[in-house]
């Protein structure tokens, strides 16, 4: 292992300007009455204050949504809307170096991967969605019927669902942001965004970037952080609120739906998953074993997607595992500022104690720790960490582990395979390898899953769906499908003139 972090070296951090985030709530940027901190993961040290917004705020911000939706001409002002997109991006582009500092400083986002998922490919979210508003069509054409001796006309029109709550984690502040943001605006939505508490000071950038740099009337955004669990619970049950868009845990995903069903909200849900890598008897072992480490490592292991179950066939667990580890030693951690580092840290001491706590009953439950498991410090590092001979169904197989822990499961037959992939709860994505496409693709099929990669395949980009089967989520963010999400139907019907 490469520890990268240089011992004792403070972390340079130029944006400590915490006084300078404020809620954003009816089109002004304000304080709150008290504030908490944001501490830098890969130091522990403070980066700054942010505002700790209450209940009321969260009250108020729906108030204002509700009204800006309700009384301005936001809904139906098409050429509006894409204006203001357009001009958010162009915001984000000169703000980018600033947001990648924060992601840096306060996510714990190596450098690198702000280039990637981090924050250059999230921009693109919001030029699509101004593109694809231009010209996706709103109505539908239904033709003519007869009733009662009667000529009927009948069309469809897509109108913007309303008030959109969206609330956010810590993983990728800026990429989940923007997934909701952009397509909510798009349809002609009002938002109330709340950010992870981890993570406060990226969030509202996003807030001050829409507040100073574009024509969204007062009220349409309103940005909110707070360190209380009942500004969200307030949010996901407020009556006024007519879309709850969640990315997080399945658990507490679990519990917005069903808060949500005394209004019958529409409710979206982007949650967990224990993605299963399927490693076929004539794959490629350098291709596979590298995709299986790296792939596990990227943000330190917290992203839902990322592949922590690999599945290989039992004749050749030893040599696949004996690889995966000699990979994960190769895996750079360490200061997520320096450009070499490949693995930055967790997000809190509280999550590193919740990964080492896994591992441990996974070892105590007949798993082989082959490589890593260990804490380091300063800051809240974990390192890269491989554990073999995997009962399919223990905790460390189904339960989702937001760490860099990856667990080797053996069978035996391809049906086999099929059933361990599918012994989950979950169902967001998943990958296969092999030397023949089709055979794969044959497998890819069988797997219940919203999202799937065939030999090193990437199906994540702006205009392809991505969401869940089973206990992974509702609806789907991205593409077209994330927009439609957020418009409501409405149907009519007139007497054709005789």
């Amino acid at each position: 292992m490469r520890m990268i972090f240089p011992q004792g070296e403070g972390n340079g951090m130029p944006i400590r300007d915490g006084g300078a985030a404020r809620l954003l709530i009816d089109g002004r940027l304000e304080e709150a009455e008290r504030t908490f901190g944001s501490s830098d993961p890969a130091t522990g040290e403070v980066l700054g204050e942010a505002p700790d917004a209450t209940v009321a705020d969260a009250g108020r911000a729906v108030a204002a949504a509700r009204r800006a939706f309700d009384e301005t001409g936001w809904a139906t002002d098409r050429d509006l809307r894409v204006r203001c997109l357009e001009q958010f991006h162009r915001a984000l582009v000169e703000h980018q170096e600033e947001l990648r500092d924060l992601l840096i400083a306060e996510a714990g986002a190596p450098r690198m991967l702000t280039h990637g998922a981090q924050l250059d490919e999230p921009l693109d979210l919001v030029s699509y969605y101004a593109s694809l508003l231009r010209d996706h069509p709103l109505t539908e054409d239904l033709g003519y019927a007869e009733y009662q001796g009667q000529r009927h006309h009948r069309w469809v029109e897509k109108e913007a669902a309303g008030v959109v709550a969206a609330i956010t984690p810590y993983n990728f502040p800026v990429q989940l942001a923007l997934v909701k943001l952009a397509p909510a605006l798009a349809a002609g939505c009002t938002v109330v965004l709340k950010g992870a508490p981890d993570t406060p000071l990226v969030t509202l950038a996003l807030g001050r970037l829409l507040a100073e740099h574009t024509d969204v009337p007062a009220g349409v955004v309103n940005v909110l952080t707070s360190s209380r669990v009942e500004v969200g619970a307030a949010l996901t049950t407020h009556p006024e609120v007519d879309v709850v868009s969640f990315t997080g845990s399945s658990a507490t995903g679990r519990g917005i739906l069903s808060a949500a069903g005394g209004t019958i909200k529409r409710v979206r849900l982007e949650l967990g998953g224990k993605s299963a890598l399927i490693m076929l008897d004539d794959a490629d072992l350098r291709a596979v074993s590298m995709n299986a480490a790296f792939g596990i490592c990227l943000h330190a292991g917290q992203a839902c997607a990322l592949n922590s179950r690999l599945l290989v066939p039992r004749a050749r667990h030893d040599e696949v595992v004996e690889r995966v580890a000699r990979y994960l030693g190769k895996v750079a951690y360490g200061d997520p500022r320096d450009p070499k580092t490949y693995m930055g840290p967790l997000i809190s001491e509280r999550q590193r104690e919740k990964v080492d706590g896994m591992v441990r009953r996974a070892v105590d439950e007949g798993a082989k720790l082959v490589t890593g498991g260990e804490k380091v410090d300063p800051g809240f590092f974990y390192t890269p960490t491989l554990l073999s001979g995997v009962d399919p169904d223990s905790e460390i197989a189904q339960e989702e582990v937001f760490g860099p822990v990856l667990a080797v499961i053996p069978y035996d037959g391809e049906d086999d395979a099929v059933r361990i992939a599918n012994n989950s709860a979950y169902g967001l994505s998943g990958a296969v390898y092999g030397a023949d496409d089709e055979r794969c693709l044959a497998i890819a099929r069988r797997i219940r899953t919203g999202t799937y990669s065939v030999n090193g395949g990437n199906y994540f980009f702006s205009d392809t769906p991505f969401g869940g089967f089973k206990q992974s989520g509702i609806g789907r963010e991205k593409g077209v499908s994330g927009l439609e999400d957020f418009l409501e139907i409405k149907t009519f019907g007139v007497v054709a003139p005789a």
